[in-house]
């Protein structure tokens, strides 16, 4: 069976794989979404952070012993508390200037990582395999389907839906927002506004963290593993509307399967067809497809 000249099965294998990346794509523009949106902060040491978070669980494993299961959890809780110490040493003193004094500084942050990461590890790939729960694949009939990819795609759903039910749905989350849209009336409330802009900066940089554990089976652990990524996941951020939390979220799923769909039929166009997607919205809806005018 073919569709438009192609084979069925490759045009499944190519949206799977689009679809994974989406969850990447979901995952860290999330991430971002929720720094700028409630911070108004552009971040642009997210990309190193995803690579810390790989890193730091190939460490864990190759030099402590700690498996993939622990990672998931230890991983985004030392990222989260490294994020905490960022905000309340260096970030908090941008909040009232200009933008770029914001994204000289965490742009800065992130040469810095990836530098001190190439030093001690080289710039040559880790690898770090799979736990064996997930070892093998589904048999789906036309094609299969690795198990660890399926795993990939339900965590990170999971994790997109229940960050924005937390901060959407939830009393905490009001108290968040309050904190970052109007801080003066939420302290008159009794509101600590102080830990919770620290916390709103440590749970976006935890979802970066918690990405990178993901990617580590599937990717080469590498310090330039971020490097490259970080660029389309801001295209997805301006696309879906710049602190827009659900609109990262479905954004970045849709373009993972758009440019898997592209990979398919035209391979040299699926690298930058994120970026003409960009360019389009940006023509015709400048503040992004779920964005506030």
């Amino acid at each position: 069976m073919e569709i438009f000249g192609l084979p069925f099965p490759v045009l499944m294998g190519q949206i799977v794989v689009g679809l994974v990346n989406g969850c990447f794509y979901a995952v860290l523009s999330l991430g971002l979404a929720v720094i700028f949106g409630m911070l108004n902060i552009v971040n642009f040491v997210h990309g190193a952070i995803y690579m810390l978070g790989a890193l730091l669980a190939w460490l864990l494993l190759d030099k402590l012993g700690v498996t993939y299961w622990y990672s998931l959890i230890i991983v985004p809780l030392l990222i989260g508390a490294v994020g905490c110490v960022l905000e309340r040493t260096m970030l908090r003193r941008l909040y009232r200037i200009d933008h770029v004094f914001g994204i000289l500084l965490t742009l800065g942050l992130a040469y810095i990582i990836e530098g001190l990461a190439r030093y001690w590890f080289g710039a040559a790939g880790m690898a770090f395999s799979a736990p064996s729960q997930f070892a093998g694949t589904f048999d789906m009939g036309f094609m299969r389907l690795p198990k660890y990819r399926v795993w990939v795609i339900v965590i990170s759903l999971a994790v997109c839906l229940s960050t924005w039910a937390l901060i959407e749905r939830t009393r905490l989350g009001s108290y968040l927002r309050a904190a970052t849209e109007n801080p003066a009336i939420a302290r008159t409330f009794g509101i600590n506004v102080s830990v919770l802009v620290t916390l709103t900066y440590g749970l976006g940089v935890a979802l970066a963290g918690f990405a990178g554990v993901l990617a580590a089976p599937i990717y080469q652990v590498s310090p330039i593993m971020g490097s490259s990524l970080i660029i389309v996941v801001f295209a997805v951020v301006v696309i879906g509307g710049m602190g827009s939390i659900l609109g990262s979220i479905l954004t970045g799923l849709l373009l993972g399967l758009v440019e898997g769909v592209t990979r398919a039929y035209w391979p040299e166009a699926s690298a930058v067809v994120i970026f003409i997607v960009m360019i389009l919205v940006l023509i015709l809806r400048p503040s992004g497809l779920f964005g506030k005018e």
